[in-house]
């Protein structure tokens, strides 16, 4: 017998609190293993390239999509995001629980590809009214990104049915709390060899 890491994947709209649940969930459980995922996008105020992602031009993102270096990637609010296969499948391999924070769009691909080594979490806002009201107190989009990231939001909650278990985050400890418990509940699982 072996044990076969889990792969959690972590999906949330944007606002909803995720990254910061994850922060948290991270630093509480140390024996998780965060996959970063890397991103055209532009390194914002506190990131740090190589911690919060691997950051990267267009050019060099598609060479990669050529090279089957991505476990999946998605193109989202214009910048294209994804999760590095090599170090996801040594991680689980060696029995070790990998975190992934990613989009609908990307779990999805996740789901089709790794169904059986994965569990599937949603963060939801309370309310759309409430993930609008995060998003502004944020200051790091315009109006018409809020709107944009709103109306993704409603489409991305059509999928929750694709998820194993859903958090509501209205308040961070209860939803972390509820977080830790699915984690502990569903962590590595034994196969056979041979």
């Amino acid at each position: 017998m072996y044990k076969r890491g889990k792969l959690f994947v972590i999906s949330a709209p944007s606002g909803a609190g995720k990254t910061t649940l994850c922060a948290r969930l991270l630093k509480d459980m140390p024996k998780l293993v965060c996959s970063v995922s890397m991103t055209t996008r532009k390194l914002r105020r506190g990131e740090k390239d190589g911690m919060d992602y691997f950051f990267t031009d267009i050019r060099a993102f598609k060479k990669r999509i050529q090279e089957n270096y991505f476990l999946e990637y998605a193109k989202v609010f214009g910048h294209y995001y994804g999760t590095p296969r090599d170090f996801v499948e040594r991680n689980l391999c060696q029995g070790k629980n990998v975190l992934l924070n990613i989009d609908v769009q990307g779990a999805m691909q996740i789901r089709k590809n790794f169904r059986k080594d994965s569990v599937f979490i949603f963060i939801l806002p309370p309310s759309i009214d409430d993930l609008k009201k995060r998003l502004m107190l944020r200051k790091t989009d315009t109006e018409f990104e809020i709107k944009q990231r709103l109306k993704v939001a409603k489409r991305e909650l059509k999928q929750l049915k694709f998820y194993d278990h859903k958090i509501i985050n209205d308040d961070i400890n209860e939803a972390l709390s509820e977080l830790k418990s699915v984690l502990i509940g569903r962590q590595t699982i034994k196969r056979r060899v041979g």
